[in-house]
């Protein structure tokens, strides 16, 4: 009979993902979500799928369900080079634009190409838990960089790298999951300087920058520091998240080895899924399907904020996002969320206990996250309204 010795000491470090364990709950009948970070169904551009599908068909034909090269598809990789350089202010050639299975995909391999046992990562605190998952597994030592109201705070990034050398460092800048908050300029700028000064490697992750309500948009750091930050961005929240469609622009150290890494694993990306996205993208349909998001989650995320408002006691604290998909709760210390969390499911009400989102165990007892983006309104201002009561 097989036995536990047979499963690799690395596992050890490795944990379902909470919050995709929660989902499981939440799909029951009658919960009203305010956990996954999932896009609202009807945010899909289903009426130009048909179209898409047809145009891919007839330019491609059979190539488009073809193997194909690791680095992605050709035309994808040009169009998103475009994108990039239009919305982002990122200079990068064609070739030097990878596609993922999803931005979770380039995480898993830049820890698998980057992370020795041992190594220390720089992680705000708190953090995307996909982020701590796709790490796990090899080995690292995490050190929290502190973090505010608007994020990282550089000098806490500069006293870590003068005791402590890292192999690198990994932020979501713009509206961060799980708090929502965005790095202003002047932070960003800093934090360039610093990575340039200590020659230290930033992993950026992108996903959510598109998703703006209010406020103009921030050059992401890697148009401020081109050589020192792994750029990942995905067009799951802006196209289809079940296509698995994801990129990133590295620094030209890592772009043989991230290839090498994702060989080994699926050999590439979903030709067809690509060519779906290359076609989304040459269309200009993403320029004229993006506002429709916007319009759908922006009074979301106004609702959210006025029921937190209206409802919540006066000694909890919440971020005010300018865009993306989540507002974090803060309770007073002590407060444990985790308990009100299953408290608030016999309610039919879910929501992520904050503690997820912490590499140190003992930390984020009292915080919770909140997305808006799959309920409506009226459904959001009554769950809210459950949970204060709960409170």
């Amino acid at each position: 009979m097989l036995t536990q010795s047979l499963i690799a000491e690395r596992t050890a470090r490795m944990r379902v993902n909470a919050i995709r364990e929660i989902l499981k709950v939440v799909s029951q009948p009658g919960m009203i979500s305010l956990a996954g970070g999932i896009p609202a169904p009807e945010s899909f551009p289903m009426n130009i799928i048909r179209e898409l599908t047809r145009q891919v068909i007839d330019t491609y034909g059979s190539k488009a369900f073809q193997y194909g090269p690791t680095e992605g598809f050709g035309p994808l990789r040009h169009h998103l080079a475009e994108h990039l350089k239009k919305k982002k202010d990122i200079q990068a050639a064609p070739e030097n634009v990878f596609i993922s299975s999803g931005s979770q995909g380039a995480l898993d391999a830049a820890g698998k190409a980057l992370i020795s046992k041992g190594d220390k990562i720089g992680m705000a605190s708190p953090t995307y838990l996909g982020a701590i998952q796709a790490f796990d597994p090899y080995e690292p030592e995490y050190v929290a960089l502190a973090t505010d109201e608007k994020g990282l705070i550089p000098e806490s990034l500069k006293t870590v790298l003068n005791k402590n050398p890292l192999k690198f460092v990994y932020l979501v800048p713009t509206f961060q999951n799980p708090t929502g908050r965005t790095l202003p300029m002047e932070r960003r700028e800093h934090i360039a300087a610093i990575l340039t000064q200590y020659d230290v490697l930033l992993i950026e992750d992108d996903p959510y920058s598109d998703l703006r309500y209010d406020g103009s948009p921030l050059k992401p750091l890697k148009a401020l520091a081109p050589d020192h930050v792994l750029y990942i961005g995905t067009l799951s929240k802006v196209f289809s998240p079940g296509l698995r469609v994801g990129f990133y622009v590295p620094p030209a150290l890592l772009k043989e080895w991230l290839v090498v890494v994702k060989q080994g694993v699926d050999l590439h990306t979903s030709t067809f899924n690509q060519a779906l996205a290359s076609e989304y993208l040459s269309g200009n349909h993403l320029e004229q399907h993006l506002p429709r998001i916007i319009a759908r989650y922006k009074p979301k995320k106004n609702a959210m904020l006025e029921a937190l408002a209206n409802h919540f006691p006066t000694d909890f604290i919440w971020s005010r996002p300018e865009g993306g998909m989540f507002v974090w709760v803060e309770g007073p210390p002590g407060y444990d969320m985790e308990a009100l969390y299953h408290r608030g499911i016999k309610k039919n009400v879910a929501f992520v206990p904050g503690k997820y989102f912490f590499t140190d165990s003992k930390s984020g007892m009292e915080t919770m996250r909140l997305n808006f983006t799959m309920a409506d309104e009226a459904t959001i201002h009554t769950a809210i309204h459950v949970l204060s009561k709960l409170l």
